[in-house]
């Protein structure tokens, strides 16, 4: 069912691939300090001042260490996410390695993983999927409808996924982890107040929790309201108009302990974004408006946790969510004599079971049973501006169109003395109904598909001493075509889109190998990893049609690709106080079906700071980067947003500052202190120039 994977080594008659090598070759002599042998201190495996020793889950379904975890990945701690003042959720990624956030819109942003985006990458919350049938192709605003300010951690696994979580995992799984509130053997009431504001009507944030806590009860409830302004730019762009907009979210968390070994959690969140507007629309498309509103996300779940003395039944997780995206989009010409409002609201029940199994001494699992069911509600309607007259139309995706998406799976964890052994397998089915009846030369009629995949990892980890490990992994990843891809008809950002039937399930080998060292001042990280991708769903230009002046394009399964690349990560503590850190990420990408660059695929980049900590004081001084991008798709020179001349490369200084008492916490900053002008790759508006803020939480 798969096909063999190379190894990371370009073919040599290629001089493009050549200075690849040259390049990563280069790179590997500036990380021979990894390789030093360990250092006869104890190892700083549980120190918390390299933040790269964090435990993840999301990597393994099981908690694992640094020197323990067999695959590339990300962790945003609670204690980042305060210092930094993050101003969105995917924000929150900018810099991190092997990541690269573009954003179409100020109310956007699209993490890049391994060069992949959009559907192609996993979202979750809290151990249940954010990706639901209709997730776009390329680029999308999704992970913006998680408030920053109700999460604890974000974990990024990169380059593996597909059995641990299931479809879409190509590039890798982004989950978030809201705040659990605490049980303690005291009853006690509590609130926390936070603020924000930004220079130049940037942003204004403000957020109010409270909680309970006994024994028995743990409670946590917030509301949060933010207002962000148009974007002004860096040295000669000036006021990025329209690009502000509003939000508002609350969240409520309740966790009962109904006895000593079991745990109900109960929680609901809702986000709400009004008039947030597609910037690059009315700059370059010749609209008078194009905007979201309301952009809505409602999640509510209940998760039972259950320990018992049966090796084979050792945890037990069983959840049970609903959740809900609303997005009504609204746009009109300039010039027209018709305005259209879209909506489509995506209802998602989820289902999901995980049982911990201690099988012997050095060998556990995970396996579960997971079910998803999409139900699509579309409409659409044309307005005419002179009379009021409203003509309902078919709406951007068939309306009344679900998806069933079913799996099972295992996965293994054995410890052999040295070697950890990773292993797993997943079932994958869907039902996909359309029934698309419309009036439109483009109808599908009904349509009801069934695409199954089996996938499956494996990975070895050789600990070669108390401070390092090497390990080598293999995974298979899936994605399979959803409602956007087989029904969305309209206008989606520069092209005019049309149903297509028969697609094939997208397909992933990823082949990685990795070295980890964690000593007394030295921590880091390197990766080389080769990416196979098959049967690639992309948009294809239908020659010779158009409609309302814009090209009409069809997906198809018409690409076979690769994506190949080096991540590294450097930390070094020195003089006690001072932790300086590092990584660098590059990723080579090749459509092999048409010869040319691999679409969107980011340009090198990565992130340096210095931080100092003194007693209550903190202060940290952090250069991002990213070089040019002239290495373009035909996709990419036609996208308006991108062109032919690619896009310039650029460095951002960030200056912080922070105070830290048990009670109040003060956080400022300056940030693009040169007040460079900037683009990341693929964005539809220039990066924030320079602005100074101020945050604060109080605990009461």
């Amino acid at each position: 069912m798969f096909r063999g994977v190379q190894l990371f080594l370009p073919h040599s008659n290629n001089q493009s691939d050549w200075s690849m090598i040259k390049i990563l070759g280069s790179a590997s002599l500036l990380l021979f300090p990894f390789i030093l042998p360990a250092q006869k201190a104890a190892v700083i495996e549980t120190d918390s001042t390299f933040r790269l020793k964090e435990v993840i889950v999301t990597a393994t379904k099981s908690p694992g260490g640094f020197l323990q975890t067999p695959y590339s990945y990300n962790k945003i701690s609670s204690e980042q996410i305060n210092d930094y003042q993050f101003r969105t959720t995917p924000e929150a990624l900018s810099g991190a390695a092997g990541v690269f956030v573009q954003k179409t819109n100020h109310g956007g942003g699209s993490p890049f993983v391994r060069g992949l985006t959009g559907n192609q990458n996993l979202l979750m919350i809290d151990g249940i999927r954010l990706n639901n049938s209709t997730y776009r192709y390329g680029p999308n605003q999704y992970f913006n409808t998680v408030d920053i300010y109700n999460l604890h951690s974000i974990e990024v696994v990169r380059g593996t996924g597909s059995v641990q979580y299931g479809s879409d995992a190509m590039g890798g799984v982004i989950q978030v982890f809201t705040k659990e509130p605490q049980f303690a053997n005291q009853s006690k009431w509590g609130a926390t107040v936070y603020g924000k504001a930004v220079s130049s009507n940037i942003e204004y944030s403000g957020r109010a929790e409270l909680s309970y806590q006994n024994k028995k009860i743990a409670f946590q409830g917030g509301y949060t309201a933010r207002t962000f302004g148009d974007l002004p730019g860096g040295a000669g762009t000036g006021v990025q108009s329209p690009s502000g907009y509003g939000e508002q979210s609350y969240d409520l968390k309740l966790k009962l302990a109904l006895n000593s070994s079991t745990v109900l959690t109960m929680t609901h969140q809702q986000l709400v974004q009004r008039d947030v507007p597609l910037y690059h629309k009315v700059q370059l498309e010749n609209f008078k408006y194009s905007i979201f509103d309301p952009q809505v996300r409602k999640l509510s779940y209940l998760r039972l946790e259950k320990s018992t003395t049966l090796p084979l039944l050792s945890n037990i997780t069983l959840i049970a969510s609903t959740q809900q995206n609303r997005e009504e989009r609204k746009y009109m010409k300039n010039g027209a004599a018709n305005k259209f409002e879209e909506k489509d609201i995506i209802n998602t029940l989820g289902l999901t079971a995980d049982i911990s199994s201690v099988l012997s001494k050095r060998w556990t699992a995970n396996s579960g049973i997971e079910y998803y069911h999409d139900k699509v509600n579309s409409t659409k309607e044309q307005i005419t501006l002179s009379s009021g007259a409203v003509l309902a139309q078919r709406g951007l995706y068939p309306d009344q169109a679900s998806t069933g998406n079913f799996s099972i799976y295992s996965l293994h964890h054995i410890s052999l003395n040295r070697f950890q052994i990773e292993a797993g397998l997943r079932y994958n089915k869907f039902a996909i109904r359309i029934e698309d009846t419309a009036g439109s030369v483009y109808k599908l009629g009904t349509v009801t598909v069934r695409p199954a995949s089996l996938v499956s990892n494996f990975s070895l980890l050789y600990k070669i001493s108390t401070a390092q490990s090497v390990y080598a992994s293999f995974s298979t990843g899936y994605r399979a075509p959803n409602i956007d891809d087989m029904g969305t008809l309209g206008l989606v950002d520069f092209r005019y889109e049309v149903p297509a039937y028969g697609l094939r399930p997208e397909k992933s080998y990823n082949t990685e190998i990795g070295y980890r060292y964690s000593g007394n001042k030295w921590k880091g990280s390197l990766a080389l990893f080769n990416m196979q991708l098959t049967d690639l769903i992309t948009r294809v230009q239908v020659p010779g049609q158009q409609v309302g002046g814009y090209n009409v394009y069809v997906k198809e399964n018409s690409q076979e690709s690769y994506v190949r690349g080096i991540e590294a990560e450097l930390q070094y503590k020195f003089a006690d106080r001072f932790i300086a850190e590092t990584n660098a990420s590059y990723a080579y990408g090749q459509n092999t079906s048409r010869n040319e660059p691999l679409r969107r695929v980011p340009p090198f980049n990565g992130r340096t700071a210095l931080t100092y900590k003194a007693g209550l004081f903190r202060y940290s001084i952090e250069n991002i980067y990213a070089a040019a991008q002239h290495r373009l798709a035909q996709g990419d020179i036609d996208d308006n947003r991108i062109g032919a001349a690619g896009t310039a490369g650029w460095y951002l200084l960030n200056l912080y500052a922070g105070y830290e008492l048990k009670s109040l916490s003060v956080r400022a900053g300056l940030m693009n202190a040169l007040n460079t002008d900037y683009r990341t790759h693929g964005s539809g508006i220039n990066g924030a120039g320079r602005n100074i803020f101020i945050g604060f939480r109080v605990k009461i």
